[in-house]
């Protein structure tokens, strides 16, 4: 039997199958995959793979479990064009090819003994599920830690189950909104930023991590600042369109620096003068 290695080049692709495989909302799609071979993916939350299928394309998917999950990985696919939609198609037993894990993840051990303040929008959670799920299955090695979730409505929440969970743990502050409310939505309405200036926190000690649509950082940012977080204590995670994953092609260059190999993690202060950023 081979020996199970580390799964850790962005050059080579090995071999994935799919574990299982279900729809968690309207157009977002889970799997859970296993690295043929016995191999095992080292990867830091907030990186990524190049998932491909033969004959179909390669395309970057952001992995959403966390990594102390040994032997499997997780993933959520929204169909948004055709390496997506083939994926959609997938479902239990069939393969995938993965390659990565790409870019820069989130700094686990600069983050460790810290408050951590979760800020995410839309579709952000899915990359931010992992660290989440990271900081909770190692509770002592963290602070006080806070999650904010804003949706723009109930029917596009992701992970109904573990938000619920979140929400009934004593030693995680958990608030989701909505943009706008269903009959018998029974939580909070209104953008993602009116939930910030009630988080009650130690500026010195917090680290804000925030992932979601471009239109939202400009706002959540400027709210964090206001509660007097430094600059040098938030963490974003940048969305481009990427082709190559390693910065060879050019497509997700931002004013000199690559989406795909110098982030998606990104330290605030270090990239809020680059006016392709944000």
């Amino acid at each position: 039997m081979e020996r199970a290695v580390l799964l850790k080049s962005p050059y080579l692709t090995y071999e994935g199958k799919i574990l299982s495989a279900k729809m968690i909302g309207k157009e977002e799609k889970y799997f859970k995959i296993v690295l043929k071979g016995g191999r095992l993916l080292d990867f830091e939350p907030g990186q990524f793979l190049m998932v491909a299928i033969p004959g179909v394309g390669e395309a970057p998917v952001s992995i959403s479990s966390s990594p102390s999950q040994v032997g499997y990985f997780e993933l959520v696919v929204r169909k948004v064009g055709t390496l997506t939609s083939a994926m959609h198609k997938l479902e239990e037993g069939d393969q995938v090819g993965i390659r990565g894990p790409m870019g820069v993840g989130f700094p686990i051990q600069i983050l460790e003994g810290s408050d951590l303040l979760f800020v995410a929008g839309g579709l952000g959670i899915i990359p931010l599920r992992s660290l989440i799920n990271y900081a909770i299955d190692n509770r002592r090695d963290f602070g006080k830690v806070s999650i904010l979730l804003g949706c723009k409505t109930p029917e596009n929440l992701l992970f109904n189950d573990e938000l619920d969970t979140w929400g009934k743990r004593l030693d995680v502050n958990f608030s989701c909104i909505v943009d706008r409310a269903a009959p018998d939505w029974k939580g909070n309405v209104g953008l993602i930023t009116s939930l910030i200036p009630g988080v009650n926190l130690d500026s010195e000690r917090t680290f804000a991590i925030v992932v979601g649509p471009p239109i939202m950082y400009k706002f959540v940012i400027a709210e964090l600042l206001k509660k007097k977080i430094p600059e040098s204590q938030i963490y974003v995670s940048l969305e481009r369109h990427m082709k190559c994953g390693i910065g060879y092609c050019g497509h997700c260059q931002m004013g000199g620096i690559y989406c795909c190999k110098n982030g998606p993690v990104f330290q605030y202060s270090k990239i809020k003068n680059n006016i392709e950023a944000f």
